[in-house]
């Protein structure tokens, strides 16, 4: 399983995670970038490491967890 942190004092709200993984990140009403869920897949963790690189502001950052 993977976690996905997002870090909403360095987001910016370019939103080009969103563009890369709309079915798993979304920006909330203050135009942050939230994870649709608390965890993750495996199978996800490739669309998820690219909506990570994406961010200009290097705000999300992914955690490997247990199930």
């Amino acid at each position: 399983m993977i976690r996905v942190h997002v870090d909403l004092d360095l987001c910016q709200g370019f939103a080009n995670c969103v563009m890369v993984a709309p079915e798993l990140v979304d920006l909330d009403a203050n135009g942050k970038a939230v994870a649709l869920r608390e965890s993750f897949p495996d199978t996800d963790e490739g669309e998820l490491r690219e909506a990570a690189e994406s961010c200009p502001a290097v705000a999300i950052r992914l955690e490997r967890t247990t199930p």
